[in-house]
């Protein structure tokens, strides 16, 4: 599934990843709340909630009731290696294809790194 054919829900789920695995939300830390973040990324706030759903669901983050979505300890760590895993198994393989096509070496790649 191309990124552009993903649903919202999933491309605001990595983005909120990205930013913990980032440290932008620490372990700790709390998040946006549904609203505030609908807003800044112009989403509908039942989207993002259905993202934040799916990290409760994934036990990333826990709620505190009438005070906000807390990052989990280990939040990082759990979704830097779900990532690799991703990575390795779904988007690896055409890179690598694609390399071996274009004919690039290893080192040329770790040139330009």
């Amino acid at each position: 599934m191309t990124q552009q054919s993903r649903p919202v829900y999933l491309k605001l789920r990595d983005q909120i990843a990205a930013s913990i695995i980032e440290g932008e939300y620490a372990e700790g830390a709390m998040l946006p709340s549904v609203r505030a973040f609908a807003a800044a990324q112009g989403a509908n706030p039942l989207t993002v909630a259905k993202a934040y759903q799916q990290f409760q669901t994934d036990g990333l983050v826990e709620v505190q009731r009438g005070v906000g979505m807390y990052v989990v300890a280990g939040a990082a760590e759990k979704l830097r290696q779900f990532e690799r895993e991703q990575f390795i198994r779904e988007e690896w393989p055409e890179i690598r294809l694609r390399i071996q096509r274009l004919g690039i070496k290893a080192a040329e790649l770790l040139e330009t790194a």
